[in-house]
């Protein structure tokens, strides 16, 4: 038993020695290590700004147009605020940049779709939230309490949106939706196209060249309007005046005075009047049809996949309708004991409900006839016939209960 234990304590030691050594590797993940992949290049805009101050009217138009707008992200997006200013720097820089992502992470990664959900403007700046922003709603009132309950309720959402403020060094110029998304093109890309914009890209030049110049043309539809001037401020739905059963029309109107107010009149679905009303200059009224036939889209039907196109004889309103669908094969006939159209059973019973006479009325009843023919003299007077009931005896009676006094 000993010289199997050395034996097996003198191969233990043979294999210590000619087994080679292993040395072990760490791979520590760092700051460094975690951003060395972020690209932190910049370029600044070069747009020409006017110099008129933004006024009330610009103010809605941007926030109508830039509200729930989409587009991409060009760089990776930190979880916190990035200011931007107009055809100037990015900051933080470089460093400040990569260090904010290790920290408080990432919101979006280069190609990343973003959505605007939030728009603040105030002094020389536009404040643009992300996907939500980087705070989360009533911060501070999720920790104040009042009698053991929460003023607002913490559901536990940790927000993943990012911020950018674009500065404007002096003020605010008069600036549209479409230059805001070009001075922000360094950080999202806004080059994607609505569907407004893809269904003006469909449309004649003509249709196409209003459009993009934000102009009405009478003939236009409800589609084409929202693509030239976006959803209206507000609509009205009244009657011809002196026709109260004339056609309804629709109106929509845009602006305000003291600026230009435009007024849009449908009849069914085609613009049929367009009031332009300018401070100081009369009202120009459009009412005659801008659009030739050829320039209007047609309604046409459009086969999708699975769609079968009809034949020339389905399509006229005499030709018989196609047979239903089926598993056999074609040309092949149809087995002996198939099933046909459903049966309904038939009412044996129909002589003799024929036969039947219906149950007579009750003697006396309204229903019986004859107790109408009967004078009234005949008729049973139930409360003056009857007799005295017993608990009724001594007892005075009142005229009109039915008993003798």
């Amino acid at each position: 038993m000993a010289i199997r234990t050395h034996r097996w304590a003198l191969f233990a030691g043979f294999f210590v020695l000619s087994a080679q050594v292993v040395y072990s590797q760490v791979f520590v993940v760092g700051e460094k290590t975690a951003t060395a992949d972020i690209s932190t290049s910049f370029t600044p805009t070069n747009l020409p700004l006017s110099k008129e101050k933004l006024n009330e009217r610009g103010r809605r138009d941007l926030v109508r147009n830039l509200a729930a707008e989409q587009g991409f992200a060009h760089r990776p997006l930190p979880i916190g605020v990035i200011t931007l200013t107009a055809n100037g720097d990015l900051s933080p820089g470089a460093d400040k940049y990569r260090e904010m992502i290790y920290r408080k992470g990432q919101a979006a990664a280069p190609g990343d779709r973003v959505v605007v959900t939030a728009l603040n403007i105030k002094g020389d700046q536009i404040v643009v939230d992300l996907n939500g922003g980087p705070y989360a709603k009533h911060r501070f009132l999720s920790h104040i309490q009042l009698n053991n309950n929460n003023v607002v309720a913490n559901n536990g959402e940790q927000p993943m949106g990012s911020r950018i403020t674009l500065v404007f060094p002096g003020g605010i110029p008069d600036v549209s939706a479409p230059e805001v998304k070009a001075l922000l093109e360094p950080v999202v890309d806004f080059g994607v196209k609505s569907g407004n914009q893809a269904y003006a890209d469909t449309l004649p030049p003509k249709l196409r060249n209003a459009i993009a110049a934000h102009e009405v043309l009478v003939g236009m539809n409800h589609r084409m309007v929202l693509a030239a001037l976006g959803a209206p401020e507000r609509k009205v739905r009244e009657q011809d005046s002196g026709d109260p059963n004339g056609a309804r029309y629709e109106e929509w109107i845009y602006g305000h005075v003291p600026q230009t107010v435009r007024f849009v009149r449908f009849h069914g679905d085609r613009v049929a009047t367009v009031q332009i009303a300018v401070l100081g200059k009369p009202i120009e009224i459009h009412d005659q049809n801008e659009l030739e036939e050829g320039e209007m889209p047609s309604n046409t039907r459009q086969v999708a996949m699975g769609d079968r196109v009809p034949s020339k004889d389905e399509e006229d309103a005499s030709a018989a309708a196609p047979p239903p669908p089926s598993l056999r094969l074609p040309g092949e006939a149809a087995p002996a004991n198939a099933q046909g159209k459903v049966q309904y059973p038939t009412d044996k019973d129909a002589g003799r409900k024929a036969d039947r006479q219906p149950i007579p009325a009750a003697p006396g009843s309204p229903a019986d006839p004859a107790s109408q023919s009967m004078p009234p003299s005949q008729t049973r007077q139930p409360n003056s016939q009857q007799p005295n009931r017993p608990q009724d005896i001594g007892r005075p009676q009142t005229p009109g209960t039915g008993t003798t006094p």
